[in-house]
């Protein structure tokens, strides 16, 4: 089991500590929903150091990343991020990332924790006979995410940098609490605002402890994995390990809006013939009509009790105090307004398809 470099912070904290993809990693400090609302309303500071990256250097670093990923890289300019997936060759996802342009020949890609050997493979196959300068510096790095929409005003005093300047999905590489040189990138995994700070191992106790102390007045708390969790599932952000996995076609996940066929990638025939047919199934939006929580696996089913499709994610909302899920249905019953039923235990629950978010600003 791996540690971040702030795991001995977050047990003096108090913080609960699981294993998660590897790591030991903070769940919760003083309850799930307290921490959730204290990114919705305020301001909260995650440890996710566990997350990947790679860092693809030199002239032949566009050609690699337009091979391997979905999206159309060559549309970043330096400072500006995109997200994006690996295709696999047989029509599922390999990860889902985040690509940053940091200089013209050098990208920076932050993947999943739980993928980061899988996903270093994958595209070390393919560079073979592209020749890229590829590092993995997921050991060295950490990276922290400060999101709510306090972040911009509470943070303001520890940098230079006009952070109400920096636009969603862009990042600037400057001075960050006494910090040379951290990123630090409009980007965050809750849909409450915020920026997410890479830096190095070493350097990352002095830039929590300093975010802290300028956030106090501003009620900022740390937060842990578990409020993580149900902040994404109320915007409806994939999860890898749920909602999309090797098996999982990304038409029917909803991702064909980063799925770029002005180019040619791994398997971009194959998903290019599959957006012309209709699709057999879709990943979709839920509230439940009634009381009840559902869960990754349950079943959703219609009116007479038939299966049409599973549960991927799901929890009771802590800002909407209601059950709300994804899950994969038939595509006649993926329609907005469609009602659905979840099977929880011997109960079967009455449900909606809605559209996303679940929470809305």
């Amino acid at each position: 089991m791996k540690n971040t470099a702030l795991t001995k912070t977050h047990e003096a904290l108090g913080a609960k500590m699981v294993p998660f993809a590897g790591y030991l990693m903070p769940v919760s400090y003083e309850g799930v929903n307290a921490e959730h609302e204290t990114v919705r309303k305020a301001v909260g500071v995650f440890d996710v150091s566990h997350m990947g990256e790679f860092l693809v250097e030199g002239p032949n670093a566009l050609t690699l990343i337009q091979k391997v990923t979905s999206n159309d890289a060559s549309k970043l300019t330096v400072g500006k991020a995109q997200y994006s997936y690996f295709p696999n060759e047989s029509g599922g996802i390999v990860d889902d990332l985040i690509v940053y342009r940091v200089k013209e020949e050098v990208f920076l890609l932050v993947v999943n924790a739980s993928n980061i050997q899988k996903d270093w493979d994958h595209i070390s196959r393919y560079n073979e006979s592209i020749g890229a300068d590829l590092r993995n510096i997921s050991d060295n790095y950490s990276l922290l995410a400060i999101q709510g929409p306090k972040a911009v005003e509470s943070m303001q005093s520890l940098t230079s940098i006009d952070l109400s300047a920096i636009k969603f999905y862009n990042f600037v590489v400057g001075d960050f609490a006494g910090i040379e040189h951290v990123i630090i990138s409009a980007t965050g995994y809750t849909g409450s605002g915020g920026f997410e700070i890479y830096c190095k191992n070493e350097e990352v106790k002095q830039i929590w402890d300093s975010v802290l102390e300028a956030g106090s007045a501003y009620g900022i708390k740390p937060i842990g994995l578990a409020a993580r969790d149900t902040l994404r599932l109320e915007m409806g952000y994939c999860l890898y390990g749920n909602d999309i996995n090797d098996e999982t076609s990304p038409m029917e996940a909803g991702l064909g809006w980063i799925t770029k066929f002005s180019k040619d990638f791994v398997n971009s025939e194959g998903l290019a013939k599959e957006k012309e047919q209709p699709l057999k199934q879709k990943l979709i939006a839920f509230e439940l009509q009634e009381r009840g929580i559902p869960r990754q696996g349950y079943e959703i089913v219609d009116g007479e009790g038939n299966k049409i499709g599973y549960v991927t994610s799901g929890t009771m909302s802590p800002s909407l105090n209601k059950g709300i899920g994804l899950g994969y249905v038939k595509t006649m019953f993926s329609d907005p307004g469609s009602g659905i039923y979840i099977q929880i235990r011997k109960n079967t629950v009455m449900a909606k398809v809605v559209k996303l978010p679940f929470y809305k600003t």
